[in-house]
């Protein structure tokens, strides 16, 4: 079997399934297993794993590693074997300790990704069953309905009331027909009787024959041109601003350091490595790593609460959301909607208004929803005797759907949607029935409309239902046939509050997240919602004065309303994009067809397991369980991840600093290299391994109570203001060390090594609270090993092999007065972490 034409469809149905030796049936599970192996996976582009090996050599690419191994290079070339031995030594444990820490991280995040990947409906050995899209093959039978996103190029072999948007193929934002016809055709924007990889169904069904996958299709084409890189998100933008700062302090102290060692007649070869390994040790080589570990253990965090995470980089942005934009739909309520009531104009119980409502859902083709499963659920009706002959499917500009149907002699278009909508359109209302028509003058649709208030304040959801007689020969159903209708009545429905919004509502106001309801239903039942669940309604916009705005204008009602009520999916995008333009991160909770844009649009797009395939492609997150409390726990998930890749950026920028600081310092008055460069790199490699098990340590609860930003001022003033206390006290050890112990080359350098280590590590319980450390219990793993990387310092200048790092042994009495040094600064830096807070943090 070869894979048929590029034009594909100019080919009879029947021609087309013997090409593919497939059948309207479908394929076996071995016919498809071996066509998967021929053709490959159904996925754009197919680059293949790279090999464990190849991942593992490209942690050498780094490029403080590089100059690492050019350092070895130079030491060995001059006879410094030693050197370059432990260069690579300590050069290869850090790698190793890179390259698993973050390939466990990306097993753990693809895992998740899995879980929620979108699905396609294939037949297989004769029944329907859904698999993963990428493992489709020509010749799959696929079932496609409203919401789906096509998951190859087809050709369409059964087709009923088709519509598609493939907008992203041929920019046409309009959906357009498809039909399981036979017609010659060349243009891809033209052939209604093929779909395409990527483009999502309006409404209807169908049933398609899977001809080209993966890179073969249209899409696959221009893959690299649709892949283009999204803008930098705040996360990525505040790790590359920190990225500059510590470049810019690196290249300045380097330089420095270089230029005095060179001003002193010191050997090039030492300072030369000296510089290096200072440049090392002033730079976090390890965040990339503890970065994607964080979030990967976040994400898995999220999972075990019931949030799969597609983006890792959003759970920075969950953290920090502000803003939540909701419907209320299944998340302020229990989206268990029941029809109640079906009135007349006059507000009586009637058959009639059903029957209508009926006919419409039952032969409705589109995107079915919860309204139309509540009135086929409510009481059956006989349409036995009636046959569908048209319709025009729901579409959120128009807000309602139109079915041409008949009976012997009597052809009907049913209409049902938004009762504005329906009342607009209507010129005449049905008075007890069929036959006793009445003008719908400005009375009756005073009195109509007040009826329909009043099911809104009793928490109804209503639709208006209407109908049209027809001519028996009005062969199609159209927009413009929605006119001069006759009014029967309203359907009422209930769907009454979740009994946890409530509380998740309060839970994520008191954690600095506002919630803004963004619906399509009206305000009264809106509000009567609020009122159920006890949430005050600041102020309302309604979708009809939403186009009369300019942004200006917008933003200030959108900063002041927490209820917008009857809006499009245009203006659900609008009204998130001005509150992002206004600095608010914004998350948006949606589930359907209409909810993509805003789903790409918002800093952090959420949807659930249900929700259609388009809604959960284009969202950063999925929700297993479609409850506001759910997010909740998300939120303080994001908040806990951000507070641990802090963390190790707090050590990064205060202790560690201060120390390089000292080492570049000291090389103003000691005749000698404050700190070998072996010895550097080995500080660094301890240091990096106590901090290895940050992102399992435990956060402040007060920590969590309110959205983070990353802020660039912020780090940079903790810095200048924590990392000089550092300093101080690593000025003072060389003090004692030259004038109490009258330490010689070796005993200096061991000294400040042990010094150097026990400071920078044990800070970490200092730095890691905004309160007092010693009502924050730090994790087990992180004292754990904050405690072993201390203990190792201490105990390497007694190792056989001291002698080749250049430690001896110090004098007992160095290790009482090495306690109380350490003790007295983290008892200075508590005190300056607390005026910091107090008076320098503009957080």
């Amino acid at each position: 079997m070869e894979r048929p034409d590029a034009l594909f469809w100019n080919l009879s149905a029947e021609a087309l399934l013997a090409q593919l030796e497939a059948t309207r049936a479908g394929l076996s599970q071995k016919e498809a297993r071996a066509r998967i192996a021929r053709f490959g996976p159904n996925t754009l582009r197919d680059h293949g794993e790279r090999s464990l090996l190849i991942q593992y050599l490209g942690h050498f690419r780094n490029p403080l590693v590089m100059v690492l191994m050019a350092a070895s290079a130079v030491s060995a070339l001059t006879g410094e074997i030693t050197g370059f031995v432990i260069i690579w030594a300590i050069m290869l444990m850090s790698v190793t300790l890179d390259f698993v820490q973050e390939y466990r991280a990306g097993r753990a995040a693809d895992q998740l990704k899995r879980a929620v990947a979108v699905r396609a409906t294939v037949l297989r050995d004769g029944h329907s069953q859904e698999i993963a899209m990428a493992g489709l093959v020509p010749g799959d039978v696929v079932l496609l309905a409203a919401g789906d996103l096509i998951p190859a190029d087809c050709r369409l072999i059964e087709a009923k009331d088709f519509f598609v948007n493939q907008a992203m193929l041929t920019g046409e934002s309009y959906p357009v027909e498809k039909h399981a016809r036979e017609l010659p055709m060349e243009d891809i924007s033209q052939p209604d009787n093929a779909v395409f990889m990527g483009t999502s169904v309006i409404s209807g069904m169908a049933r398609a024959i899977v001809c080209r996958t993966g890179a073969s299709t249209s899409v696959g084409d221009i893959a690299d041109s649709l892949q283009v890189k999204p803008p930098p998100t705040a996360f990525e933008l505040g790790t590359q601003s920190f990225g500059m700062l510590i470049m810019r302090l690196t290249i300045f102290l380097v330089l420095f350091v270089f230029l005095i060692n060179a001003y002193f007649h010191r050997p090039f070869m030492e300072s030369f490595l000296f510089a290096i390994a200072l440049a090392v040790g002033l730079t976090p080589e390890l965040l990339p790593m503890v970065i994607t570990v964080t979030l990967s253990r976040g994400a898995l965090r999220m999972a075990k609460k019931q949030v799969i995470v597609k983006q890792l980089a959003a759970i920075h942005n969950l953290g920090s959301m502000d803003v939540l934009c909701t419907d209320k739909t299944g998340t302020l309520t229990e989206g268990r909607i029941k029809l109640e009531r079906h009135l007349d104009a006059q507000g009586n119980d009637s058959a009639q208004v059903l029957r209508l409502a009926y006919l419409n859902s039952y032969f409705e083709t589109g995107l079915k929803s919860p309204l139309d499963d509540a009135i086929l659920r409510h009481e059956e009706v006989d349409v036995s005797g009636w046959k569908k002959i048209d319709e025009v499917p729901f579409d959120f500009e128009r807000r309602r759907v139109s079915v041409l149907v008949e009976e012997g002699e009597q052809r009907l278009l049913v209409v049902k949607g938004s009762p504005e909508d329906i009342l607009r359109l209507s010129t005449q209302y049905a008075l007890g029935g069929e036959q006793d028509l009445q003008q719908l003058d400005e009375q009756a649709l005073a009195s109509i409309r007040a009826l329909h208030d009043s099911l809104g304040q009793q928490g109804f959801k209503v639709l208006g239902i209407a109908w049209r007689p027809v001519a028996r020969d009005h062969p199609h159903a159209v927009v413009d046939d929605e006119s001069e209708l006759i009014f029967a009545g309203f359907a009422a429905f209930l769907d009454p509050p979740k009994e946890s919004a409530a509380h998740a509502i309060k839970a994520l106001a008191a954690d600095g997240v506002s919630i803004k309801i963004v619906t399509g239903d009206s305000e009264l039942v809106t509000r009567y919602v609020c009122g159920q669940l006890g949430m005050q309604v600041t102020s309302v916009l309604n979708g009809s004065e939403i186009p009369q705005m300019d942004d200006t204008t917008l933003a200030v009602r959108v900063r002041e309303a927490n209820l917008f009520c009857r809006v499009t999916p245009a203006q659900k995008n609008r009204i998130i994009l001005s509150l992002k333009a206004q600095g608010h991160t914004v998350g948006y909770l949606g589930d359907g067809i209409n909810d993509a844009p805003s789903l790409r649009s918002a800093d952090v797009g959420i949807s659930v397991d249900s929700a259609v395939d388009v809604a959960k492609a284009a969202a950063d997150m999925i929700m297993l369980r479609h409850d506001l409390s759910v997010l909740h726990s998300g939120v303080q998930e994001g908040r806990r991840t951000f507070a641990n890749i802090m963390k190790y950026i707090m050590m990064g920028t205060s202790s560690s600093f201060g120390n390089m600081f000292s080492m570049a310092g000291a090389t103003l008055f000691l005749p000698f290299l404050p700190m070998l460069p072996t010895q550097i790199l080995l500080n660094n490699l301890l240091y990096d391994v106590s901090e290895l098990s940050i992102p399992m340590d435990s956060v402040d609860h007060a920590y969590l109570n309110r959205p983070r930003h990353w802020d660039m001022n912020f780090i940079r003033n903790f810095m200048w203001v924590v990392g000089p206390v550092s300093s101080v006290f690593d000025f003072l050890t060389f003090f004692i060390l030259l004038k109490v112990f009258g330490a010689n080359e070796e005993l200096f350098h061991t000294g400040w090594f042990i010094e150097s280590i026990a400071t920078q590590v044990l800070v970490i319980f200092v730095i890691r609270t905004r309160g007092n450390p010693f009502k924050s219990r730090p994790g087990p793993a992180l004292a754990f090993a904050s405690l072993t990387a201390v203990g190792v310092a201490t105990a390497l200048p007694y190792m056989p092999f001291a002698a080749q790092l250049g430690f001896v042994a110090p004098p007992p009495l160095f290790f009482p007065i090495l306690i109380a040094m350490v003790l007295s600064y983290l008892v200075a830096v508590e005190f300056v972490k607390r005026l910091f807070y107090r008076y320098a943090a503009v957080r």
